[in-house]
């Protein structure tokens, strides 16, 4: 898409400065990056909440720099979920209420919007926090009710920043499993994440730096020498603990099989 976000602040800032990148469908992406580096500014022209200065972004086909307001506002609505890192919540909305929102604007019914926003809910871990607002839930079920709500409409695309980042770390690991599932049912999801960990979750890294993709690193590549250097260590210490005509052995065995 060679994408470019300039921001004139002064002087010119280059917030994306030449960015091509291809999220393919039913893939999961984690996007990592020191602060500047661009993330949330690629995450904004993904999820329709900026346009370009140049260059084309592509969402399910539609370029979005082509459309208007109020089309992009009908792509973000049906085909996007976002959870934010500050949550972005309705302070004078319940828990259930905040999550069943997005379905008020698809003109879902009020029953409906009520059972499918309290199971979505239920499923990461508020199913007794319905009826709180959320000046009443703690910062790590404010962000539990945002990744509910980018859930409820069933997106095409899940854009996430930092979505474990208020969680402890059995919640956040529980999240993660959900966002596996979605995964596996066929929705395409990008994360933006400092940690190594939950990135590694992802099919992929891209790793940004100044604005510019630094290098796109496949998870599954990295899974597959972790375990080769994890094999390899194990056979040097069988045998140092066989001795050396042990370890030739075991050698002259390999090779043979």
């Amino acid at each position: 898409m060679d994408a470019r976000k300039t921001y004139q602040l002064g002087e010119p800032v280059h917030a994306l400065d030449g960015v091509s990148v291809d999220v393919p469908r039913g893939s999961y992406t984690a996007v990592m990056g020191p602060s500047g580096s661009g993330k949330s500014t690629l995450m904004n022209l993904v999820g329709c909440l900026d346009t370009p200065t140049s260059g084309s972004v592509f969402v399910d086909g539609a370029d979005v720099g082509a459309m208007n307001d109020r089309e992009r506002t009908r792509v973000r609505g049906e085909k996007v979920g976002f959870v934010f890192q500050t949550f972005n919540l309705m302070p004078r909305l319940t828990a259930v209420e905040n999550v069943a929102l997005p379905l008020v604007f698809r003109g879902v019914s009020k029953d409906e919007r009520h059972e499918r926003a309290a199971s979505i809910l239920e499923r990461v871990g508020l199913g007794d926090r319905l009826e709180h607002a959320p000046n009443e839930l703690s910062g790590g079920q404010r962000q539990r009710v945002a990744i509910a709500r980018a859930l409820v409409n069933d997106p095409a695309l899940l854009l996430a920043d930092e979505p474990t980042g208020n969680l402890d770390s059995e919640t956040g690991a529980n999240i993660l499993d959900l966002f596996d599932e979605l995964k596996a049912e066929g929705n395409t999801l990008v994360m933006v994440t400092h940690e190594r960990d939950v990135a590694e979750r992802a099919d992929r890294i891209i790793h940004l730096l100044d604005g510019k993709i630094e290098r796109i690193e496949a998870v599954g590549d990295l899974e597959g020498r972790q375990h080769d250097d994890e094999s390899a260590a194990s056979e040097r210490e069988g045998a140092r603990g066989d001795g050396g005509a042990g370890g030739r052995d075991a050698d002259v065995g390999g090779d043979g099989s």
